[in-house]
Parts: C-alpha cells; sequence; structure tokens
C-alpha cells in the first residue's frame, strides 16, 4: 500500500514538473519573441532612416551630375578640355554612385518587408558590403579634383617650379585614390584610418542593425 502511494506521489511530481518545463518553456518562446520583435523593429528603424539618408545623396547626387554635364556643354572647346575630361570623370563615377545607392535602398525596403532573420542578416551582410566598395569607387574622383582647373594655355605658360608642383599634387592625388581603392574593405575594418573615413551614417545605420540582430542570437545561446 505504500509503495502505491509512494508510486502515485512521484507520478504526480513528475506530472508536475513536466507541466513547469512546458510552462517555462512557453514563456521562453514568448519572451524570445518578443525580443525578436523588438530588435528586428530596432534594426529596421535604423535602416530605414538609412533609405531616407541614401535617398537624399542620390537626389543631391543627381543634381551634381547634371551641374557637371552643363558645365561640360558650356565649356566644350579646346581651352577646356582638361576641365571637360575631369568633369566628366567624376560624373561619371557620381553617376556609378547613384545606381549602387539605388540598388540599396530597393535592397534596405525588401529588409523592411522580411521577417525572416537569416534572410535579413544576409542582405545586410550585402549592403555592408556595397557600402564598401562604392566608398573605394568614389575616392577614384580623387586626382580629378587636382586638375579640372587647368587649361593649355597655362601649361603652355608654365615654369618648371609649376609643372613640378602640379605632377607631384597630382601623383600625390592618384596614389591616394589607388590605394585608398585598393584597402577600402572589410579586412580593414579595425584599422584606424577606415574607422575615420566610415564615421557616417551610411556605416553606422547598417553596423548597428546588424547588432541587434547579432543580440537575438546571443539571447537563445543565453537562454
Amino acid at each position: 500500500m505504500e509503495d502505491m502511494e509512494l508510486q502515485k506521489i512521484w507520478a504526480e511530481y513528475d506530472r508536475k514538473l513536466e507541466e513547469s518545463k512546458v510552462l517555462n518553456l512557453q514563456s521562453w518562446a514568448l519572451n524570445f519573441r518578443s525580443f525578436e520583435g523588438i530588435q528586428m523593429q530596432k534594426a529596421k528603424s535604423k535602416l530605414n532612416r538609412l533609405a531616407a539618408f541614401k535617398t537624399r545623396v542620390i537626389v543631391l547626387g543627381i543634381l551634381w551630375v547634371l551641374f557637371l554635364c552643363t558645365l561640360i556643354f558650356f565649356k566644350f572647346t579646346w581651352q577646356g578640355i582638361i576641365f571637360n575630361i575631369s568633369a566628366g570623370a567624376i560624373a561619371l563615377i557620381t553617376a556609378i554612385a547613384i545606381v549602387v545607392y539605388i540598388k540599396d535602398v530597393a535592397l534596405i525596403r525588401q529588409i523592411d518587408n522580411s521577417e525572416n532573420i537569416l534572410d535579413t542578416q544576409e542582405k545586410l551582410a550585402s549592403l555592408q558590403a556595397s557600402t564598401i566598395r562604392i566608398m573605394g569607387i568614389l575616392w577614384l574622383q580623387l586626382p580629378f579634383y587636382a586638375i579640372f582647373f587647368l587649361t593649355p594655355a597655362m601649361l603652355h605658360d608654365w615654369n618648371a617650379w609649376q609643372w613640378l608642383i602640379i605632377i607631384l599634387t597630382t601623383g600625390l592625388f592618384t596614389f591616394a585614390a589607388l590605394w585608398l581603392y585598393k584597402n577600402i574593405n572589410y579586412k580593414n575594418r579595425d584599422k584606424k584610418w577606415f574607422r575615420i573615413l566610415f564615421n557616417s551614417p551610411e556605416w553606422t545605420s547598417v553596423i548597428k542593425a546588424m547588432n541587434f540582430l547579432d543580440e537575438i542570437e546571443e539571447f537563445k545561446k543565453g537562454n
């Protein structure tokens, strides 16, 4: 009789323990969904601000390209040839950046409509890579800002010192542009110069959004 009572007690204990586990699991799942939802909203808020920022840059970029094309049209002379080449190169690189930015905004809109964390993380990684890539391309404009004001008449009348200064300046700008184009990549993200160059909403918004999603993974591991 005592054995039967003891078995009943153990069975009741096991039942309550199992119910407690189920309740704890349900509570954890509820907390996780709530935390996940909050983190996703935080990430999307950052990205929506980034989309607005990129949209403004696109508008300004289009206006800048139109302005340069207008100047090229009115300075389409022999004396304006160096300016036209420089302005044309700057306009072309800016146009490439505009196309990339438009693609980035479209990608952000896809993220905003996604509820899948893995898909969101993949899209954020693509957005991060795009930001790094276009920054390197934009620096290729640098040498043209060193020579856009030159004219054939100016070069014809220059002395040796003036030639030396423009050659050194253009060479320095070209070296800097090519160095930055080559070295702006993800593996250098912890370098001081990289952090200085990327200390802008365009980069920090993506990083913060990625951190919010990483916290979801940490929540899973911690529970």
